[in-house]
């Protein structure tokens, strides 16, 4: 019964990892911790387990003494404390085997993590760039754009200028223009 009850406890165990994109991961301590844990665990379930066998032996023991009938009960209960013995070994050996997964799962998922954010900083420096370069073209055509301004409206005032003096000119020459005839005498000259 004790046993079973410590079977329970142990299925009853789990780890549970948590990875915040937000800080840095530290991987080799959280790795360290998980090991520890699940070597922590295995120790604890071999040292119960093994506890358990020695008193329920010594128990047997005790009680062969007294009542030989028993002595076969004990070897059974010996021999399935150590099928039981068997089969936390080999839960041991898969929780190790699931650790190491885990391990190497957390491992992907920070250098994952890692290229994820150097991309994503690669692009927005390009981004960056970019946007910086369109302000630039933006502000030299906004200069031409005003030097272009400036000389249409240059244009545009000798445009009237010309347009003023050519209405001037054509005003001036609708009306008639004053004519004097004078008449110059002159006397020939005389003949030598």
């Amino acid at each position: 019964q004790e046993l079973e009850e410590l079977l329970t406890e142990i299925k009853d165990i789990s780890v549970v990892l948590g990875i915040d994109n937000a800080c840095k991961l530290d991987l080799s301590r959280i790795v360290e911790e998980v090991r520890a844990q699940y070597e922590a665990l295995a120790l604890r379930s071999w040292e119960e387990a093994e506890a358990l066998t020695r008193r329920k032996l010594n128990e047997g023991s005790i009680q062969s003494g007294s009542y030989g009938g028993h002595l076969l009960d004990s070897r059974r209960e010996i021999a399935d404390l150590n099928i039981q013995i068997q089969k936390l070994r080999s839960c041991i050996v898969s929780q190790k085997s699931q650790c190491l997964y885990l391990e190497e799962h957390i491992k992907e998922a920070g250098e994952h993590g890692e290229m994820t954010l150097k991309d994503a900083k690669a692009k927005l420096v390009k981004l960056e760039e970019a946007l910086q370069k369109s302000k630039e073209d933006m502000a030299h055509l906004v200069k031409e754009y005003q030097e272009l301004m400036n000389i249409k409206l240059a244009l545009d005032v000798e445009i009237l200028t010309y347009r003023k003096l050519m209405e001037g000119e054509e005003s001036s020459m609708e009306q008639p223009i004053p004519t004097i005839i004078s008449t110059v005498h002159s006397k020939p000259k005389p003949r030598k």
